[in-house]
């Protein structure tokens, strides 16, 4: 095969998304026989980790959907077409509005972590229904940490780990969960390096573990206490960061004086480790010269955790590791999907909204009530919240008892199986896709992918799903397309022009503007979907006219966009679309007073319970703290469906330390009964040094059913079998999967 042949496309099972190159074969074409590292991708840069190489299993899954699905009144479905399913959905959501208020139509997903524009376009929909509700898995995950964040500092921050001479790891596994640019690489330079330093808080001693220079091996769910510790000797050492503070931050003096009176040694036990490793970490972050921090699910799934994002905050701000080389900085992202604080609560529970997402945890007490307010009905896309949800019983409880369920996906997962209807999407490497993750620095990259494959008959794309909802519900017509279509006839600035006055200068059509850009902006059919990104460029052109100039793309507004929306389309491997420099890091703080606010009352408050909380003792009925969904080598996200892509660990076993099993009288291969408060249910062992005694893990993204040729199979276990919806965090509901009390015993 030629060089020629090499398609460039990109990772989806993580949010680094690096660039690959895909050869196609088999006897239809349309397998992804050889997949690489793509050398082109300026932000990957040839870099792909073993997860990428079995993406075929993904494209070519036996359980993919061709065709509309509409749920008989015996529960079995029956195929119908297009147009009758376009319709009937419509009519069903257009009635459940009219009936209850378009709040009552609840909406989640938008995209996993390779398929962000579904987002973009489904906000059409959700307008022309009145849907205001809204939630994705970033739920279950960040909103502690973008909360505390924006009220912090206005922004999100991102770190540099190329360039650090001290990187931390909250909670976080990089060597398999990745999150930063080439991880693997970056990884084995700084622990190579003798004037670098790694350090890594986990319970577990992780790949990343066993490469760091101090690990601190805390008690599951103690990282409070560490973090407060090391707070504690910051502090009273006078370790801050003095002249950065002065100049950037407010309320110093009172949080020097509540971690001031920390009692360190006492926090140092309560997390399991020696005070003395505690003191000289404190002591190593606080003389970086520039630091670099990353916190992960291991923390942001487990207890405290709003309040240890907090800490962490105070860390990097108390160190001065903000807005120099090698430490935090404010990235200039196309779209902000790290939104913070809100005054909005959820209608019945009263749940904090934060960055527009109602928290995972309280969606199905949303909808099993009487109350008027409740959830009726659910569009669900690109996601699987039957399964990735707490308490999964509970959930499809929940999905059972509303009016009207519409899934749209590439395959029947458990949510769809729930579902009224079920639209087939194409898949992720049959049409033009992208993501919003893009937070490098100081060159931050966007990669839109041009379509590999033609679909097959049946699938749409969610935009042309979600462009001919808009349509079918009357929110786009004709004569508001057709004057778009006649500029598109003469040119690119006149249609410009046309779109910024018809469209986005008018109240009622500005909201379904992508679905407008979709149907009549001319680009190449393999982009098509992509046509949305003219908006996003126009955007970051008025946003950051300074970043997109240094990447190339000058002139007026409109000369600026319109060359970087061409490069976008153009540089099918990618494109750097802005270029920051170090100097506009803090100046991008966007708190009212331009300064960094240190002291936050409802969370200090929240430090002094926590630090006087007595430990109490192990529930006898659950001794263990289960982590349930552990990244390892062959998990990622359930878009891989198919069970066989996995080259070890096929059943995923429960990990449990040496000693533990010496208790239970087992060995790695035999069969435990893991029991929680919600379930109980049978697992391999896998008997492990690297776990702690008490401790038990699951990895995540196993028990899916999957069709084979002796029927459905289900391998391994759904993690949120056995979670419960009610244990999650005080202020922003995100769950506590990585603490789960837990009994194993040994199965007979």
């Amino acid at each position: 095969m030629a060089e020629a042949d090499w398609k460039p496309t990109a990772c989806i099972l993580c949010e680094c998304n690096c660039g690959l190159e895909v050869k196609l074969g088999g006897d239809d074409g349309r397998r992804l026989v050889k997949l690489r590292g793509d050398k082109a991708h300026p932000s990957s840069r040839g870099y792909a980790c073993e997860k990428a190489h079995r993406l075929d299993h993904y494209q070519n899954g036996r359980d993919r959907l061709t065709k509309p699905l509409r749920r008989k009144s015996d529960g079995t479905f029956e195929e119908i077409d297009w147009d009758t399913a376009i319709r009937e959905v419509a009519e069903r959501l257009a009635a459940v509005r009219d009936a209850h208020g378009g709040e009552s139509i609840f909406y989640y997903g938008g995209g996993g972590q390779g398929n962000h524009l579904p987002g973009a376009y489904s906000a059409g929909t959700r307008r022309a229904l009145g849907s205001r509700h809204r939630s994705s898995a970033l739920a279950q995950e960040k909103t502690g940490e973008f909360w505390v964040s924006d009220r912090m500092l206005g922004s999100a921050t991102r770190a540099d780990f190329e360039h650090c001479d001290v990187a931390l790891f909250l909670g976080k596994n990089p060597w398999h969960s990745h999150s930063i640019p080439r991880a693997r690489v970056t990884l084995k330079e700084i622990a190579k390096d003798p004037a670098r330093t790694l350090i890594v808080v986990d319970p577990r001693r992780t790949e990343t573990a066993e490469l760091a220079d101090i690990h601190l091996q805390v008690r599951p769910g103690t990282d409070v206490f560490l973090l407060a510790a090391i707070l504690g000797v910051i502090v009273t050492e006078d370790l801050i960061a003095k002249e950065f503070l002065a100049t950037y931050a407010v309320e110093l003096e009172t949080v020097r004086e509540v971690l001031g009176a920390i009692d360190v040694d006492a926090c140092a036990v309560r997390a399991g480790l020696d005070p003395a490793l505690v003191r000289k970490t404190a002591r190593v972050l606080a003389a970086a010269k520039a630091l670099s921090s990353f916190e992960d699910l291991g923390v942001q799934m487990n207890r405290s955790s709003t309040l240890v994002s907090y800490l962490h905050r105070l860390l990097i701000f108390l160190t001065g590791s903000l807005g120099k080389k090698g430490s935090h900085y404010i990235p200039s992202p196309l779209v902000n999907i790290a939104g913070g604080a809100s005054s909005r609560v959820s209608p019945v529970v009263g749940a904090r909204i934060v960055g527009g997402l109602v928290p995972c945890n309280v969606i199905a007490e949303e909808i099993l009530t009487d109350h008027p307010k409740r959830y009726r009905a659910m569009i669900v896309e690109a996601a699987n919240p039957a399964h990735s949800l707490a308490d999964s019983k509970g959930f499809r409880e929940a999905l059972r008892s509303l009016d009207t369920v519409v899934v749209i996906d590439v395959a029947m997962s458990e949510t769809a199986q729930l579902a009224h209807y079920v639209l087939p999407a194409s898949t992720q490497f049959e049409k033009a896709e992208a993501t919003f993750f893009n937070f490098d620095f100081p060159e931050n990259v966007f990669h839109l992918r041009p379509r590999l494959l033609e679909p097959p008959p049946g699938p749409l794309p969610e935009a042309e799903i979600h462009a001919r909802l808009a349509e079918a519900l009357g929110a786009v017509v004709e004569e508001d397309l057709a004057p778009l279509r006649t500029a598109m006839a003469n040119g690119p600035a006149a249609y410009a022009q046309e779109f910024m006055a018809r469209i986005l200068g008018n109240p009622r059509l500005a909201p379904h503007a992508p679905t407008f850009l979709y149907r009549t902006l001319e680009i190449p059919a393999d982009q098509k979907e992509g046509a949305v990104l003219l908006g996003l460029a126009l955007k970051m052109a008025m946003e950051h006219p300074a970043s997109v100039a240094r990447a190339g793309f000058a002139g007026s507004t409109f000369e600026a966009a319109f060359a970087l929306f061409s490069a976008m389309l153009e540089r099918t491997s990618g494109v750097v679309f802005s270029v920051d420099e170090w100097s506009d890091v803090l100046g991008r703080i966007a708190t009212p007073d331009k300064k960094i606010h240190l002291a936050l009352p409802d969370l200090l408050t929240e430090l002094a319970n926590v630090l006087k909380s007595d430990a109490g003792p192990v529930d006898p009925a659950f001794p263990f703290v289960l982590s349930a969904g552990e990244r390892r080598s062959f998990t990622a996200n359930t878009i891989i469906r198919d069970p066989s892509w996995r080259k070890t660990d096929g059943e995923g076993a429960l990990r449990l330390c040496t000693d533990d099993a010496a208790a239970l009288g087992v060995v790695s291969g035999d069969t435990v009964r893991l029991t929680t408060k919600r379930d109980s249910v049978l697992v391999v062992v896998e008997v492990s040094d690297t776990m702690q005694r008490g401790h038990v893990s699951l990895p995540n993204g196993l028990g899916l059913r999957y069709p084979t040729e002796g029927g459905e199979r289900t391998t391994g276990v759904a993690p949120n079998e056995l979670t419960s919806a009610t244990d999650r965090d005080p202020f922003v509901g995100t769950p506590w999967h990585k603490h789960v009390a837990a009994r194993v015993e040994r199965a007979t």
